[in-house]
């Protein structure tokens, strides 16, 4: 028989306060029944003595400090999961929103997760397709990594993300082993219906799972959302051996519900008013992506965070630069431009990338095409920069070129079609085509042998249809 506590010694904003509490679990959730007879959800964030803080998932409006009923589970949280989650849209705290029913479990999860042995994690090395170039070619995902995007408000990182998730597929493999777990916290009615109606139309949605946390809903279901997102994650790759692919968007509406959740407890704040656990807390997010022993799948993260003022060194794309693998930033003057993605190529990076390209994974030659866009592209800000003083008239031949090559790497290699997914053979191919456009003593960072077999000036002048870009580089060099 369970022990039910009557009565509440305190309430403030999402938090109700009991006393004469034993045997509870931090954690634990708690069954709240109001006066009318309604029930809600809380779970316990507190534990002092014989008192105990619970948080209310549904908000704390028109609960009684007098009548209330409280009865603890002894459990976590949990959801049900189960193969069949495919295809379907919960909100933050994992019910189902489609109007197709509850979920038949295979098995209840925990959504706090169960910590992995590190020494039991393998090294992440295959690659996942995007079919966009400048991922694919110079930040190349890898599976069982974190690759977080770094935007800024009002630029397209929900429109890349839904091109990621409907694009995104492994290769050499069977793609029925291929899934996207998509979570949404703190987004408009607009973008939520955005992300249905765009997997909908696509038919994506068949391999999609979806959890999507509005802006109106309390802020306790947006610190559930990304638990309940990757326990899904965890137990479709580690239990039915998929690949998943996890985006969550937007981290920073979830660092800014755990912001104002810690002030409600009255705790010291950190950095900005964030509480002084949140790198602790995202890097428990995060760090629930890998490749584990004992299991073919893998859980592989694309956070996406919008950096407050564009500011890279704020705490949230800080703390998580630390964590994750690298990064892929926004460019905002790109974006202007009509560039989409509008990718900062030189901000960006992926640090599983050297072992996950290259033959028997993507193409012998995609290293070496990487290093040399990087290096060309770099070469291209240092020339606009010194023409911005002494005029691009009065620029040398070489630096010409590199202003050329500039443009035409924005406008042909980083600028893309939402609907266009291109193979990395086309990515790779495209990358040739730019660099010979440059002079063939410029290209430093390939090999000879490589460039007698790929240099070819005319190719980029067949591709771009300028039969001047030959005539240039031949007297460059």
């Amino acid at each position: 028989m369970s022990l039910q506590y009557v009565g509440l010694k305190d309430i403030n904003g999402p938090l109700v306060a009991l006393e004469g509490v034993t045997g509870v679990a931090y954690d634990e959730i708690a069954r709240i029944r109001l006066s009318d007879g309604t029930e809600r959800i809380g779970r316990v964030v507190e534990l002092a003595g014989d008192k105990a803080v619970l948080q209310v998932f549904e908000g704390t409006n028109g609960i009684s400090l007098t009548n209330t009923r409280t009865v603890f589970s002894g459990k976590p949280l949990e959801i049900p999961l189960a193969s069949e989650m495919l295809g379907r849209v919960f909100n933050g705290a994992g019910k189902p929103v489609d109007g197709l029913g509850a979920v038949f479990p295979e098995k209840m999860g925990d959504v706090n997760g169960q910590s992995l042995n590190p020494v039991a994690r393998q090294y992440p090395r295959n690659y996942i397709h995007t079919g966009i170039s400048s991922i694919d070619a110079l930040m190349t995902l890898i599976r069982g990594q974190k690759l977080p995007i770094f935007s800024g408000s009002g630029l397209s990182h929900n429109k890349l993300a839904v091109q990621i998730a409907k694009q995104a597929k492994i290769t050499g493999e069977d793609n029925a082993d291929f899934a996207i777990v998509f979570a949404a916290m703190g987004v408009q009615n607009d973008v939520a219906d955005y992300f249905r109606r765009s997997f909908e139309e696509t038919g994506a949605i068949e391999r999609v799972c979806m959890f999507l946390n509005l802006s109106s809903d309390p802020i306790i279901e947006r610190l559930l959302t990304p638990l309940c997102a990757l326990t899904a994650a965890e137990y479709l790759a580690f239990e039915k051996n998929m690949h998943i692919l996890v985006i969550m968007t937007d981290m920073t509406s979830y660092a800014e519900a755990l912001r104002e959740f810690s002030s409600s407890k009255g705790e010291i704040p950190g950095r900005k008013g964030y509480p002084g656990y949140l790198y602790s807390n995202l890097a428990a997010l995060y760090e629930r992506a890998g490749v584990v022993e004992g299991s073919t799948g893998s859980v592989t993260q694309i956070p996406i965070l919008t950096m407050p003022n564009d500011d890279i060194t704020h705490p949230i794309p800080d703390l998580t630069a630390y964590i994750t693998e690298g990064q892929i930033v926004f460019d905002r003057d790109l974006d202007q431009k009509g560039v989409y993605p509008g990718l900062s190529v030189l901000l960006s990076l992926s640090r599983l990338m050297k072992d996950g390209i290259g033959e028997g994974y993507t193409r012998d030659d995609h290293a070496a095409v990487s290093n040399q866009l990087f290096a060309a592209y770099a070469k291209v800000q240092d020339a606009r920069s010194l023409a911005s003083v002494i005029g691009e008239e009065e620029l040398s031949e070489s630096d010409r070129a590199y202003m050329r090559f500039g443009t035409l790497f924005e406008e042909h290699f980083l600028n893309q079609g939402f609907d266009e997914s291109r193979s990395i053979d086309e990515t790779l191919d495209l990358g040739w085509d730019l660099l010979c456009a440059l002079p063939k003593n410029e290209l430093d960072r390939i090999d000879e042998k490589l460039l007698e077999e790929k240099y070819d000036p005319e190719r980029a002048a067949r591709f771009f249809g300028d039969t001047d870009i030959k005539a240039d580089i031949a007297n460059e060099m």
